[in-house]
């Protein structure tokens, strides 16, 4: 039987399909038992505002297109979606919301504050992503939940037991405004305009003045010794003297290191404990005592400077060695300064004492771990193992802020004073600053005094067992047995590798011996028009919604799919979401037209024409597949728009339309089946490897003309049988009909008017012979050359 569409697609239907989805259940994981299970482990996105931008939503659109596909592939696929609540992009919206500082107010109460302003924008978040045709599995248990946060700390524990976490003072880049320590991975650099100053130093055995360069004058208090390069013959006279350092007149030693540039500055340079981490591998190497002058707070706490901020001290002492004529001169530079990841403070090294998780000596284990996974795009993989072989310290995992998961560790106190760590079991999740101890720990301590810790974990070690959450270990329906590592996909921006790429492949080394997953799929940051990046200070965020509302979901998501190469930044183009929208008026006009004929039930015998378009469909099919396969959706936008409307509508259509409808008889009645067989085979295939991309046009076809869902139907690979096609008939047809549409158009005719000619072909065409006069409505179609040659390709005359 026929099927009757609606005449005009209406972008209302996308809001009812939502609906529908939903009561149909498919926003929810279901394992079946009989399919293979495929885990993406879904990006867990920061809570910066009520929604993200375009931009942020394109990624997570791609990640839905790959999780329709394989569901239409045969897979049970876990595609979670929940937020990464904890850590400082909450804390540092809330202070700056309620103009607070964290540490000044009562803990139990920012923390209500953080829960509540998370609460407040997650549902109108979720919402959002959902109109855009997000089929995701909504989990309100993010990363501040008990349930993720007992996980967190079982992991935290297992490595505690195994030595692979430990406890230490040392120095690390410390954040005086968020008062914590930070990460590697955490620091970010800033240009700032800054002065070098060249400030005069004594040498003490000779009397005689040497000239240092220094952008950090006010680490002159910290410096602990003066370095020069061991072949500078400038300096090699100072070897093994000493240096009086103004403005306070410690005396350093004066040493050879390759680590001084001859060329920058005067080649001589102080060495602070600590201005940077050169600083602090060289402290460390030639095992120089430590000055450490700023605290917590980013202030001077020794000396003639003590109570000064580090910006006022350097002006200070500035002013004080013009005074004292030390201050040679000042030279005007720009260079890059490490700044806190998120309030953009720059940052100093302080001594703290932390708890860090061992990974420098697993550095060439990594690397080799990097290559047993697979990237999407390959390149990708070096930047890993690029920042892998940069790390020169260990993670500090311990956080002095609030809204994370707790530390859980127990101090007991011992009368003369000793500290002695005391970790739980394991299984629950436990507040230590505010909860009573467990049994075991409170049996570990019967001759002490029991502290809760007070600190926190960074919230990358939350979110870098987000594979292990993804595979529902903590859910019931724990498929991690089934799939790890072989089928979990992690996909990610390129901004993110030295953070939560690097970090679950540390943490999936330290607990499982193996990578965290199999395959990584990195894509591009989305940009505004103009190719800048998107953000609130610039006033050129893109609101997700505001598209949606005026084209629909499906146009967007095909800008999302077309605008870029996997790996590679993509604009915003209102015009492309223009495109997709035509696209959609495309689509559902070919299925207007295919489905009012009756399908036939049985395959007839098939027409070279037919054929052809078969065995173009199949290399379609094929390279549209390839890619969905390497988690690539733009190479299946674009040969599918091209296939769809540049050749299926354009040309076979055209060309089989008459045969289609027979109205006159010309066709037998075989032939006209076979029209109407072949028009159905490519209408239904060709929607099927669409519906990852475009799912509420393709669906609302498939469940009118079908009565159920397309999200339901097996996408298999294309029938070999479709390859005895020749594909080069289809090529030939293609110019033919291009060549008499330009001859059609330089006379001003229509392209429906009847030609009172002859159509000179090649031989080849001559199988599509009678659709093609149908078509082109000329008298006859001969082989032969005509009397007006139409253009320069040699193939086509009219006479």
């Amino acid at each position: 039987m026929a099927h009757k569409l609606p005449t005009r697609w209406d972008i209302r239907w996308e809001e009812e399909l939502l609906k529908t989805w939903e009561n149909e259940g498919r926003f929810k994981t279901k394992i079946s038992g009989s399919k293979p299970i495929f885990v993406i482990d879904t990006p867990p996105p920061y809570l910066s505002s009520n929604r993200p931008h375009i931009g942020q939503t394109a990624s997570y659109a791609h990640f839905d297109m790959i999780a329709r596909f394989l569901r239409m592939r045969g897979f049970d696929v876990v595609f979670p979606f929940y937020l990464d609540r904890n850590g400082l992009p909450i804390e540092v919206q809330v202070e700056k919301k309620y103009n607070i500082v964290a540490h000044e107010i009562p803990r139990e109460k920012f923390l209500q504050l953080c829960k509540e302003e998370l609460d407040r924008y997650e549902k109108e978040f979720v919402t959002a992503l959902r109109r855009w045709g997000l089929s995701f599995d909504y989990w309100p248990q993010g990363t501040d939940s008990p349930e993720y946060r007992r996980m967190t700390q079982k992991t935290f524990i297992e490595l505690w037991h195994r030595g692979l976490i430990y406890e230490a003072e040392r120095p690390t880049p410390w954040c005086p405004r968020c008062r914590t320590a930070l990460a590697e991975p955490e620091i970010e650099y800033k240009e700032e305009e800054t002065y070098l100053n060249y400030i005069k130093f004594k040498v003490q055995e000779t009397g005689e003045d040497i000239v240092i360069a220094t952008t950090r004058p006010e680490l002159l208090p910290a410096t602990v010794a003066v370095i020069f390069h061991p072949e500078d013959e400038r300096y090699k006279k100072l070897e093994g003297k000493h240096a009086i350092v103004p403005p306070e007149g410690q005396v350093v030693p004066i040493l050879p290191h390759r680590a001084a540039n001859p060329k920058f500055g005067t080649g001589l340079v102080m060495i602070s404990t600590f201005g940077d981490t050169r600083d602090l591998m060289i402290v460390n190497e030639l095992k120089l005592p430590t000055r450490i002058i700023i605290d917590e707070a980013g202030r001077i706490k020794t000396g003639r400077y003590a109570g000064l901020t580090v910006r006022e001290a350097r002006a200070k002492i500035i002013e004080d060695l013009k005074a004292e004529g030390l201050l040679v001169r000042q030279e005007r530079l720009s260079h890059n300064v490490p700044v806190c990841w998120r309030c953009k403070t720059p940052l100093e090294i302080i001594v703290t004492r932390e708890l860090f998780v061992k990974q420098v000596e697993f550095k060439d284990k990594l690397v080799e771990l990097a290559h047993r996974m697979e990237f999407y795009p390959p390149e990708y993989r070096q930047v890993l193992i690029d920042w892998i072989r940069s790390l020169e310290l260990d993670w500090p995992v311990s956080r002095r802020r609030y809204y994370a998961t707790e530390v859980p560790i127990w101090w007991c106190v011992k009368p003369n004073g000793d500290r002695v760590p005391l970790v739980p079991k394991g299984g629950e999740y436990y507040v230590p600053w505010r909860d009573e101890p467990p049994p075991e720990v409170k049996e570990a301590c019967k001759d002490g005094r029991l502290e809760g810790d007070t600190r926190v974990l960074d919230t990358w070690f939350d979110s870098s067992i987000s594979w292990m959450y993804a595979s529902g270990v903590t859910k019931d329906f724990n498929v991690f047995p089934r799939v790890y590592p072989h089928s979990i996909l992690r996909p990610q921006g390129y901004d993110i590798i030295r953070t939560w790429l690097y970090y679950a492949l540390l943490r999936a080394y330290l607990l499982f011996g193996d990578v965290p997953f199999r395959y990584v799929r990195i894509n591009g940051m989305g940009l505004d028009e103009k190719g800048e990046a998107m953000h609130k200070s610039k006033g050129n965020v893109i609101d997700l919604l505001l598209p949606v509302e005026k084209y629909g979901a499906d146009p967007v998501r095909f800008w999302a799919a077309a605008a870029g190469r996997l790996g590679s930044d993509y604009r915003y183009n209102e015009n492309m979401i223009r495109e997709g929208k035509e696209f959609v008026t495309k689509v559902w006009n070919i299925s207007r037209f295919v489905l009012s004929f009756p399908e036939p039930q049985s395959k007839p015998a098939l027409t070279p024409v037919d054929k052809a378009v078969l065995a173009r469909l199949y290399g379609v099919a094929k390279r549209a597949i390839s890619a969905y396969n390497k988690f690539d959706v733009y190479e299946p936008a674009h040969t599918l728009y091209n296939f769809i409307w540049h050749e299926f509508a354009d040309h076979y259509i055209e060309l089989v339309k008459s045969r289609a409808y027979n109205r006159d008889g010309s066709y037998t009645r075989d032939e006209q089946n076979a029209a109407v067989w072949t028009l159905y085979t490519v209408l239904k295939y060709s929607l099927k490897l669409l519906a990852p991309i475009m799912p509420f046009v393709t669906d609302k076809i498939w469940r009118e003309a079908f009565g159920r869902s397309i999200h339901d139907e097996r996408l298999e690979d294309p029938p070999e049988e479709w390859k005895e096609g020749d594909e080069k008939l289809f090529e030939l047809i293609k110019k033919i009909n291009s060549a008499v549409w330009r001859y059609k158009n330089r006379r001003g005719m229509s392209l429906a008017d009847p030609l009172d000619a002859v159509l000179y072909v090649p031989d080849a065409a001559l199988q599509a012979a009678k659709d093609l006069k149908h078509m082109h409505k000329v008298r006859e179609v001969k082989a032969g050359r005509g009397v007006e040659q139409i253009d320069d390709e040699g193939l086509v005359w009219l006479g």
